[in-house]
C-alpha cells in the first residue's frame, strides 16, 4: 500500500452499516494490531459497528480468531479482547445465552492462561467479565468462584475481577459475598507477596463500599433482609490481618491501598470491635501522613472512620479528638501552602485544600462543634501565617457547611486587633468567611455591623503603586477591589442585608477615614435606596434624630448633672487641638475636683470620658500620672498631723479615677480603645480597686469600663480572668453572711454582667468562689435579697439570650447542679426554682428552625429525677416542674409546635399534686411512674446519658433522693435496657463504684436489683464482665455476684455457663519455677479461678438455694473437679493481667491470704450447706476434711472422707453426681482422676450403691482405671476394687474379673512406694473372704507365689498384708500339693515374723499359721498352733519355737532335709535361745 491503511479503513466504516461480511471482519482482524495507533482505533471502531449490527457472529469470529491464533502478540490479543468487551457492552440485550456462556469461558480462560501477571492482557479479559457481569451475574459467579477455591492461592486478576464487579454490580454481587470472604480469610495469611496482598486488599475496600451502597438502598434490593452484622464477622477478621501486619509493610502502595480499605471496613465492623480498636486505629492512621506523600487516601480512610465512630456515638473519638484536631489543622495549613504554589497543577491543588476540610472535618464538627470552634478560634491567635490561613479556610467551610446555626456566639467576631494588623493574604482570606457569613445570614445577627464595618474599612486602603513579582502575592489595590466586589455583591445578590445596610452604609460618607471608599459606598446606596423606592418599603425614609444614637454624638444628654461646669469644659475641650492645653486642662481639673461630692465626682468622670474621645491618649497619660502623685498616698510621722488628709479622702479619690477609667472606655473610639482596655484601663483600675469603701461608684466605674467589652459589642479579649476579680470576691467575702445590708452583691453580680468574657463568662461568674452570689444569699432583708435574685435570673435570661442553645442551656446549669444536692433545704430549694425560671424562659423563647438534638435532656433529667423525692416539698414540686418543661422542650427539637399537648406530659400534673403527700410509699409510688413517663418521652441516644446521671443520683446526701434515683433507673432498666448493650460493661464498673460509696441499706438492694435486670437482658455480656473483675473479688463484686443468685431461673442459666467454661478450660499451666531450679510447678489459670468464686458467691445468696438444689449434681461433681485441679496449684504472679480494671493489675498485694485449693473448697462447703446437707458439713467439720482436701499429700484421704460422709447422709444424690463425674474419668489431668477415683473408690465401701444400682458402674470403671498411666489413679482403683467386700459382698462372687484384676496390681513395676501392692494385697484379703474354692483355685499358687517376695519387705504394712493374703488362701489350697510344698517353703518365714518388732506383723503371722496349719499335714503342729497363736495372746518366743522344733526332729513325718530346713531356722534364732 503506497497510502496509510487509515485511508482505506475509515471510508469502509461509512458502509459497514449496511452490510456485514466475514471476510472484512476476518481483515480488520488481522489489521488491529496496526503500528499506527489511529489506525488501530478505527478498526475497532469498525469492528464495533459490525457488532451492534450482528453481535453473535462479530463474537465468535473473534473467539475463532484468538483460538486459532495462540501465539498472537500481547498487544493485538489486548485489542481484539477490548473489541469483545465494546461489543458486550453495547449489545449485551442481544447477545444469545450461548454466546454469552461462550464469551466467559473465553474471558476467564485468557485471563488466568498465563500464571504470571501480564495486566494488559489480563485486564482486558477481566472487563470483558465486568462486562457480562452487569446482566449474568449468576453465570459469571460460577465461572470465577470455580478458580476461587477454598486452601489455594487465586490467580491475582481473579480477586480483581471480584474487586470490580462489586462495584458494576452492587445488587448482583453483595449476596455473593459472605460466601466470598468466608473462603477469602484463610487466603489473607496465605498471601505473602506484594502484589497479593494489594489485590486483596483493594477488594476488602471494594466489597465494604458495595455492601454499604447495598445496605443504604435496601428498598431497591432483591434481598432487604440482608443486615450489616451479616458482615460483621468476616470483615474484623481481615481487618485484624489488613491493620496489625500489612498495614506496616514498606511499600507505600500498598500501605495506601490497605489505608484505604481499613477506613471502608470501619463501617461494617461490629461498634464494640471498632471501639476497641479505635484507640489504636486512629493514631495509626495519623501516621501514615509522615510515611507517604498521597494524602488524599489517607484522609478519605480517616475520614470514613470518623464517621463510623460519630454514627455508632463512640465514646472514644473524644479522648482522640485532641491529637485529630492538630493533625488534620496541619494537613489543612501544608495543603494551604500546596495550594499557594503556582507550579502545582490546578487540580492538585483544589483537591489538597478542598478535600481535607470538606470530608474530614465533618464528622468533627457535627460530633464536637463547641470544641472544634474553640480550637479554630485559638489556630487564629497564632503568628504563624500558614496556620491563620488554615484556620480560615476552616472556618469558612464550617460556615457553608453547617448553614445559619445558633453557634453564632462563637463566630460572629472571631478577629481580635491583632488578627487584623497581619498581612494581606490574611485579610484577603477573612473577606472570604465574612462573604460566606453574609450568605447564611449571619450579618443579620447581632455584631453584623462590624463585619461590615470591615469590609468598608478596606474599600478605603490607599493605592500602594506597587506591581509584586509573586503572581499570588495581594497588594492594596487587589483586597480594596475584592472589597468593593463584595459589598456590590452583599448590595444585589443577598437580600436579606438590604436592611442590615440601609441606612447603615450612610454613616460612612462622612468620617475621613472612608473617604476611599466613596465610590463603592455610593453605588451600593444607590442600588439599596433605588430598591426601596421602587418597592416603596416604608424605612426608605431615615429619620436621622432617631438613628444619631448610633454615633453617640451626645452619650450624656438626659445624664444626670449634666449642667457641671466640669462636664461642659470638657467637653469643649474634646474639640481642642492643643495638646498641651488639654494635658494642663486635664490635670486642673483632676487635681482640684471636690472628690467627696458624688456629683461632681460624676461630672469630672464624664467629662474626662468625652475628652478621651478626641484626645486618648493624653486623657490616659494624665489619668496614670494622677493615680501615681502624692495624692494617693498617705502622710507619715509628724506630717500626717498636719495634713488634712484621712483613707476616706484618698479612697474617694481611687472612686474618681475608677470612674474617670470607666467613662473613657465608654465615649472612646472604638478602634482605639478595644486594643486598650486589658493593658490600660483594667489594670490601672485593679490597683485602685479595694474594698474598703465600698460604695457604689467603685462598681460603677468598673461596669463602665467593661460595657463595650460583651459579647454583643464584637470585641474578644484574652481568655484569662479580668484583673479585677479577686477584688470582686473580696466583696462578696467582706459581706456577712448571714445578713444583707447594702446592696453590694446586687451590685457586684451587676458587675460581673458587665465582666463577660465570651469564653470565660462561666468562670468569672460561677466560679466555685461565687456560687455564694446566687444561692447562699441571706434571706432578709426581703426587699434585698429579692432585688438580688432577681438580678441573678435577669442575668441568667441574658446569658441565655445570647446563646439559646443546648449548649449554651448546659453552660448555665452545670453551675447550678451542684446546689442541688446540698445539704440545706433553702439552697436546694433556691437551685430547683432557678432551674426551673431558666427552663421556663428557654421554653418561651426557643425557635426551632433547623433539627437540633437536645443532647443535654439526659443528664438534665437525670439531675432533677431524683429531686422529685426530696424532702422539702417545695423543691419537689418544683423538680416535677422542670420535667414537664424539659419533656415539653424536647417535643419542640422534635418538631412539635409550642402549643402541643402531650397526654403523657400533661399527666405529670397529676404526679405533682401527689407529691405534697410526704408519706415514702406515695413519693415512691409517683417516682415509678414518673419513670415511667420519662422512658416513654426520653430519645433513645439519651437514655444512656440520663442513666449515668442516675448512677450520681445513688449517692445523693439526702437518702430519700438516692432511693428515687434507684427507682427511676430500675424502671428504665426494666422498660429500655434491652437497648444498651454497648453499655453493660460501662455500667457495671459504674455500679461497682457506686456501691463502695453507697450507706443506705435500701439503695443496695436497688442497686442489687439494677444489675439483675441488666442480666435478664444481656446475661453473656453480664457475666464476661464481672468475671474480669480483679481478683480477688473485693466486697463489691462479691455484692454483684452475689446479686445475681436472687433469681432463681437467672441463677441456674448463669451457673450452667459458668459450670460449661470451668469444664473446658485449662485450670492450670506447668511453669518453671525459676532460673536455678529445673522443675515445673502448678500455676492456676485466672479465668476458671474466677468462676469458682463467682459460684461460689451466688451460692451465699439464699434465694439461690432452687437453683443449687436443682442443679446440685452437676455443681457438686464441676466444683469436686475444679478442687482436684486446685491442689497444690499456687497463684501465678500476673493474676490480673487480663482484668478489665488496671487499678488492680499486678498487685501482690491484693492476693495475700487467698488460696487456689482454698476457693474451691470453700464453694464446695457453701454448696453443701446450700443444698441443706448440714450433716455431711458437719461430719467433715469433726473430720478436719477440709484441710485434708488442700494438702496435696491428704487430699485423696480428704475426698475418701466427703465420699464417706456423701454415702452416709446422701445416698439419694449419688446417682445423678456419679454420672456427671464418670466422663470426667478420662480427664487429661491427672490430679481430676485423682479426686474422682479416690471418691468413686470409698463409694464403692458403702452398701447404698447396691441399692441404688451404681454398682455395675463404679465396678467397670476402676476396672478401666487399672491401667492409667498414673500410679495414684491405679491405685485408688485397686482399693475401690477391694472395697466391693466390704459395702457389698454379696457382690464379689459375680465380679469374675475382680480377682485378676486385683492380682495384676501385684506386679506393677512403676510404683516406688508398693502402694498399689500392698492395696492389691490389702483388696484381695477382704474378696477372698467372700469367694468360693471353685473361682479361686487356679490363680492361688499365682497369687502364692506373688506374695512370697513381699515376706521379707522392709515395710511393715506390707509385710503384715502379704501375710494375712497368705493366710487367707490357704482355705482355698488345703489338698493341693502343690499348695502344701509352697507353705513349707515359707513357713521358717512365718515362724520368725513371730517375732517381728512390728505388732501387726505378729498377729497377721499368728493367724496366717493357724489357719495353715492344717495344710502342713500334722495334728499336733495344728494342735500347737491352734492353742498358742492367738492374735489377742502372749506368746514365749523361744519355748514354742523349742517346743515346735523338738517335734519336727523327733515325730514329723517330714523330710527335714527338703521340706523343713531346719538348720535355717536355727541360724536366724537369737543367740538367747
Amino acid at each position: 500500500l503506497t497510502r496509510p491503511l487509515f485511508w482505506y479503513v475509515h471510508p469502509l466504516r461509512l458502509f459497514l452499516p449496511w452490510v456485514f461480511s466475514p471476510e472484512v471482519t476476518l481483515a480488520l482482524l488481522d489489521a488491529a494490531n496496526d503500528r499506527d495507533s489511529v489506525v488501530q482505533e478505527q478498526v475497532r471502531k469498525s469492528i464495533l459497528t459490525l457488532g451492534k449490527q450482528q453481535p453473535n457472529k462479530v463474537l465468535s469470529m473473534c473467539q475463532d480468531y484468538l483460538v486459532k491464533h495462540p501465539k498472537l502478540v500481547i498487544g493485538h490479543r489486548v485489542l481484539i479482547l477490548q473489541t469483545i468487551e465494546l461489543v458486550v457492552k453495547t449489545k449485551i440485550d442481544d447477545i444469545s445465552y450461548p454466546k454469552i456462556k461462550s464469551v466467559i469461558s473465553l474471558a476467564s480462560d485468557e485471563m488466568t492462561r498465563s500464571k504470571e501477571v501480564v495486566p494488559d492482557w489480563q485486564q482486558a479479559a477481566s472487563n470483558i467479565l465486568v462486562a457480562v457481569g452487569n446482566k449474568h451475574i449468576n453465570d459469571i459467579m460460577e465461572e470465577i468462584l470455580s478458580k476461587f477455591q477454598p486452601g489455594v492461592l487465586p490467580h491475582f486478576f481473579v480477586v480483581q475481577t471480584l474487586a470490580s464487579l462489586s462495584d458494576s454490580n452492587v445488587y448482583g454481587m453483595v449476596p455473593f459475598l459472605n460466601a466470598i470472604l468466608g473462603t477469602m480469610l484463610p487466603m489473607l495469611g496465605m498471601a505473602k507477596q506484594d502484589n497479593m496482598k494489594w489485590v486483596f486488599s483493594s477488594a476488602l475496600s471494594h466489597f465494604s463500599e458495595s455492601i454499604l451502597e447495598y445496605l443504604a438502598n435496601l428498598d431497591k434490593a432483591p434481598d432487604p433482609t440482608v443486615r450489616k452484622d451479616t458482615f460483621s464477622s468476616e470483615i474484623y477478621a481481615a481487618y485484624d490481618i489488613l491493620f496489625c501486619s500489612w498495614l506496616q509493610s514498606r511499600e507505600p502502595k500498598l500501605r495506601l491501598t490497605v489505608a484505604a480499605a481499613v477506613g471502608s471496613m470501619s463501617h461494617l465492623m461490629a461498634h464494640d470491635k471498632l471501639e476497641e480498636q479505635l484507640p489504636k486505629l486512629i493514631p495509626t492512621i495519623i501516621s501514615l501522613y509522615k510515611k507517604n506523600t498521597e494524602h488524599y487516601v489517607i484522609s478519605k480512610s480517616l475520614c470514613q472512620v470518623l464517621d463510623a465512630s460519630v454514627n455508632m456515638g463512640s465514646r472514644v473519638l473524644e479522648t482522640q479528638i485532641d491529637s485529630l484536631l492538630t493533625t488534620l489543622h496541619q494537613q489543612v495549613d501544608t495543603h494551604t501552602a500546596i495550594y499557594k504554589k503556582p507550579k502545582v497543577p490546578q487540580l492538585v491543588r483544589y483537591l489538597s485544600v478542598t478535600y481535607m476540610i470538606c470530608f474530614l472535618l465533618p464528622p468533627v464538627a457535627n460530633t464536637f462543634p463547641d470544641r472544634l470552634i474553640v480550637f479554630v478560634l485559638q489556630k487564629l491567635e497564632n503568628s504563624n501565617e500558614r496556620n491563620r490561613m488554615g484556620s480560615l479556610a476552616v472556618l469558612r467551610h464550617l460556615i457553608n457547611s453547617s448553614g445559619k446555626t445558633e453557634s453564632f456566639f462563637f463566630f460572629k467576631n472571631p478577629w481580635r486587633a491583632s488578627v487584623l494588623r497581619r498581612s494581606l493574604q490574611v485579610k484577603q482570606r477573612i473577606v472570604q468567611v465574612i462573604s460566606a457569613m453574609a450568605h447564611h445570614g449571619y450579618l443579620e445577627l447581632e455584631g453584623g455591623d462590624l463585619l461590615v464595618k470591615f469590609i468598608i474599612q478596606h474599600c478605603a486602603l490607599p493605592d500602594t503603586y506597587y506591581r509584586p513579582t509573586d503572581p499570588e502575592e495581594v497588594t492594596n489595590e487587589a483586597l480594596r477591589s475584592m472589597c468593593d466586589n463584595t459589598l456590590h455583591l452583599f448590595t444585589t445578590t443577598v437580600g436579606r442585608l438590604t436592611d442590615v445596610l440601609w441606612p447603615m452604609l450612610l454613616f460612612y460618607l462622612t468620617p475621613g477615614q472612608y473617604s476611599n471608599a466613596t465610590t463603592p459606598l455610593c453605588k451600593s446606596l444607590i442600588l439599596l435606596a433605588t430598591k426601596k423606592r421602587d418597592a416603596q418599603e416604608p424605612n426608605f425614609y431615615i429619620d436621622f434624630n432617631e438613628q444619631g444614637g448610633s454615633h453617640r454624638d451626645l452619650p450624656f444628654a438626659g445624664h444626670p448633672g449634666w449642667t457641671h461646669p466640669h462636664k461642659v469644659s470638657l467637653f469643649t475641650l474634646q474639640q481642642c487641638c492643643n495638646k498641651e492645653l488639654v494635658k494642663k486642662q486635664l490635670q486642673e481639673i483632676l487635681f482640684n475636683a471636690r472628690h467627696s461630692d458624688s456629683t461632681e465626682r460624676e461630672g469630672v468622670a464624664v467629662g474626662i470620658g468625652l475628652c478621651a474621645r478626641s484626645h486618648l491618649e493624653a486623657t490616659l497619660a494624665k489619668l496614670d500620672d494622677f493615680g501615681k502623685s502624692d495624692a494617693f498616698k498617705k502622710a507619715s510621722g509628724i506630717f500626717g498631723l498636719l495634713k488634712d488628709k484621712n483613707d476616706v479622702d484618698i479612697e474617694k479619690m481611687k472612686s474618681t479615677l475608677i470612674l474617670c477609667y470607666g467613662y473613657v472606655a465608654l465615649y472612646a473610639p472604638d478602634d482605639l480603645i478595644l486594643s486598650r482596655i486589658d493593658s490600660d484601663i483594667l489594670r490601672n483600675i485593679s490597683k485602685h480597686f479595694n474594698t474598703k469603701v465600698k460604695k457604689t461608684g467603685d462598681l460603677t466605674g468598673l461596669q463602665l469600663s467593661r460595657r463595650d467589652c460583651r459579647p454583643d459589642s464584637g470585641t474578644r479579649f484574652s481568655d484569662s480572668p479580668p484583673l479585677c476579680l479577686p477584688l470582686l470576691k473580696d466583696f462578696i467575702k467582706a459581706e456577712p453572711p448571714d445578713a444583707m445590708r447594702t446592696p453590694v452583691r446586687h451590685l457586684v453580680m451587676t458587675t460581673c454582667a458587665n465582666l463577660m468574657y465570651p469564653f470565660i463568662l462561666t468562670v468569672v461568674f460561677f466560679g466555685d468562689d461565687w456560687t455564694c452570689l446566687s444561692l447562699r444569699l441571706p434571706l432578709f432583708p426581703q426587699e434585698l435579697y429579692t432585688d438580688t435574685f432577681n438580678a441573678l435570673q435577669e442575668l441568667l435570661r441574658n446569658i441565655l439570650t445570647r446563646d439559646l442553645t443546648p449548649d449554651g442551656l448546659q453552660s448555665v446549669f452545670k453551675h447550678i447542679e451542684a446546689w442541688l444536692s446540698s445539704n440545706q433545704d433553702h439552697e436546694r430549694e433556691r437551685a430547683v426554682k432557678t432551674t426551673a425560671h431558666i427552663l421556663d424562659f428557654y421554653f418561651s423563647n426557643l425557635k426551632v428552625k433547623n433539627m437540633v438534638t437536645f443532647h443535654n435532656l439526659g443528664a438534665l433529667l437525670g439531675r432533677l429525677a431524683p429531686r422529685c423525692t426530696d424532702p422539702n416539698p417545695l423543691v419537689r414540686t418544683a423538680a416535677i416542674d422542670c420535667i414537664y418543661r424539659l419533656l415539653y422542650i424536647q417535643l419542640r427539637y422534635e418538631g412539635f409546635s409550642l402549643d402541643h399537648k402531650d397526654e403523657s406530659v400533661e399527666s405529670l400534673i397529676t404526679l405533682r399534686e401527689r407529691l405534697n403527700n410526704p408519706e415514702p410509699s406515695v413519693l415512691y409510688k409517683t417516682c415509678s411512674e414518673l419513670a415511667k413517663i420519662i422512658s416513654k418521652r426520653l430519645p433513645q441516644q439519651q437514655l444512656n446519658t440520663l442513666i449515668f446521671m442516675l448512677f450520681e443520683g445513688l449517692v445523693d446526701p439526702q437518702s430519700n433522693c438516692s432511693r428515687a434515683s434507684s427507682v427511676v433507673l430500675n424502671t428504665l432498666l426494666k422498660n429500655r435496657g434491652a437497648g444498651l448493650q454497648d453499655l453493660v460493661s460501662e455500667m457495671l464498673e459504674v455500679l461497682h463504684i457506686r456501691l463502695q460509696m453507697i450507706s443506705e441499706e435500701q439503695v443496695k438492694v436497688a442497686v442489687a436489683q439494677s444489675i439483675l435486670i441488666l442480666a435478664t437482658q444481656h446475661l453473656q455480656t453480664v457475666i464476661n464482665t464481672l468475671i474480669s473483675y480483679p481478683l480477688p473479688f473485693d466486697n463489691w463484686s462479691c455484692e454483684m455476684w452475689i446479686a445475681l443468685g436472687a433469681d432463681s431461673n437467672l441463677a441456674s442459666q448463669i451457673m450452667e455457663m459458668l459450670m460449661e467454661k470451668l469444664n473446658i478450660m485449662v485450670p492450670y499451666v506447668d511453669k518453671k519455677e525459676s532460673m536455678m531450679r529445673s522443675g515445673l510447678s502448678k500455676v492456676a489459670t485466672s479465668h476458671p479461678l474466677a468462676m469458682t468464686c463467682a459460684l461460689k458467691e451466688m451460692m451465699l445468696n439464699g434465694q439461690s438455694q432452687d437453683a443449687v438444689v436443682s442443679l446440685f449434681p452437676q455443681l457438686f461433681s464441676s466444683l469436686l473437679v475444679r478442687l482436684g485441679s486446685s491442689v497444690g496449684v499456687s497463684l501465678p504472679k500476673d493474676i490480673n493481667t487480663n482484668s478489665i480494671r488496671s487499678d488492680r493489675k499486678n498487685s501482690p498485694k491484693m492476693a495475700v491470704g487467698f488460696d487456689v485449693c482454698g476457693v474451691a473448697v470453700e464453694a464446695l462447703r457453701i454448696l453443701l450447706a446450700r443444698a441443706q446437707l448440714d450433716d455431711v458439713v458437719n461430719r467433715l467439720d469433726q473430720e478436719g476434711a477440709w484441710d485434708k482436701m488442700k494438702d496435696p499429700q491428704q487430699h485423696p484421704t480428704g475426698v475418701t472422707l466427703l465420699s464417706r460422709a456423701m454415702a452416709r447422709h446422701a445416698g439419694p444424690r449419688l446417682p445423678a453426681i456419679v454420672e456427671c463425674l464418670c466422663p470426667c474419668l478420662n480427664n487429661i489431668y491427672e490430679c481430676q482422676r485423682v479426686t474422682i477415683t479416690a471418691f468413686f473408690s470409698e463409694l464403692l465401701s458403702h452398701h447404698v450403691v447396691t441399692e441404688l444400682m451404681m454398682m455395675d458402674v463404679l465396678m467397670n470403671n476402676m476396672m478401666e482405671r487399672i491401667s492409667d498411666p498414673c500410679c495414684t489413679v491405679r491405685m485408688l482403683a485397686v482399693r475401690g476394687l477391694g472395697n466391693i467386700a466390704v459395702g457389698s459382698p454379696e457382690k464379689v462372687p459375680e465380679g469374675w474379673g475382680l480377682l485378676a484384676a486385683m492380682s495384676s496390681g501385684m506386679e506393677e513395676k512403676d510404683d516406688p512406694g508398693k502402694h498399689i501392692t500392698l492395696e492389691a494385697m490389702s483388696g484381695l484379703s477382704k474378696v477372698l473372704v467372700y469367694l468360693d474354692k471353685k473361682n479361686v483355685h487356679l490363680l492361688v499358687v499365682y497369687i502364692f507365689m506373688k506374695i512370697k517376695p513381699f515376706l521379707e519387705s522392709e515395710n511393715d504394712e506390707i509385710r503384715c498384708a502379704s501375710i494375712m493374703l497368705l493366710g487367707n488362701l490357704s482355705k482355698f489350697g488345703s489338698g493341693e500339693p502343690v499348695f502344701k510344698d509352697q507353705i513349707h517353703n515359707v513357713l521358717v518365714s512365718l515362724l520368725l515374723h513371730l517375732n517381728d518388732p512390728n505388732l501387726q506383723v505378729v498377729k497377721a503371722c499368728k493367724y496366717s499359721m493357724r489357719v495353715c496349719a492344717p495344710v502342713v499335714g500334722s495334728e499336733l503342729i495344728t494342735t500347737m498352733f491352734q492353742n498358742h497363736l492367738h492374735e489377742d495372746k502372749s506368746l514365749h518366743y523361744g519355748e514354742f519355737i523349742n517346743d515346735l522344733t523338738k517335734y519336727i526332729v523327733s515325730r514329723s513325718p517330714l523330710n527335714t532335709v527338703t521340706l523343713f530346713p531346719i538348720h535355717k531356722l536355727i541360724q536366724a534364732l537369737p543367740d538367747t535361745l
